[in-house]
């Protein structure tokens, strides 16, 4: 019975020591002795993708730029519409495309068309705002209207696929932004 326990033990330890010297434990790493948090814990792609989306739409649609202020007889016009990657994230947002699971319900979007209509584009009267000074509010709002062909593959329990050419989503999209006001190059601080 000892040797048998012995014969435990020491195969324990071996194990110990294997598991200890691959690099992702604490025994053999350098810095600082973070114990248990320092084993990395795998995370789900998903989680991931849905991060680098969110910071995406942060970074490029979820902004108000300040922009240089307007030129006396320039043009007051917004001249951004939106792009085709703008108009898509926010068709994903308002109607996400169900299924997903491979060879058992897939849903397509092809034959994509987008049409950009401006349905208003105005200027607020100048105001002041915290951390920014005498600003004005740049509005421009857009009709977007998406065709596209919708394809649902069901794999089971009875395998079919169904076609509709003539799918349409409406999307209003609102792009803001702030011109500066006055005199915005006062040159140094004066002390």
């Amino acid at each position: 019975m000892t040797r048998k326990l012995s014969i435990t033990a020491w195969g324990l330890l071996a194990a110990l020591l294997t598991l200890s010297n691959t690099g992702c434990f604490w025994v053999t790493t350098l810095g600082p002795h973070t114990g248990f948090v320092s084993i990395p814990i795998p995370i789900s792609p998903y989680f991931q993708d849905k991060k680098e989306v969110e910071w995406w739409n942060h970074e490029r649609y979820e902004r108000a730029p300040v922009l240089g202020p307007l030129s006396a007889g320039g043009p007051e016009i917004a001249m951004d519409e939106p792009s085709d990657d703008e108009v898509m994230r926010s068709l994903e947002k308002a109607r996400p495309v169900a299924g997903g699971l491979p060879m058992l319900h897939e849903v397509q979007r092809n034959n994509v068309r987008i049409v950009k209509c401006k349905i208003a584009d105005y200027i607020d009267p100048p105001r002041q705002v915290p951390l920014l000074g005498p600003v004005q509010l740049h509005h421009a709002h857009y009709k977007c209207t998406v065709y596209f062909t919708e394809t649902v593959r069901v794999g089971w329990p009875v395998p079919h696929t169904l076609v509709d050419e003539d799918c349409r989503e409406v999307l209003y999209i609102d792009h803001n932004h702030f011109h500066m006001v006055g005199n915005v190059d006062m040159g140094p601080c004066p002390d």
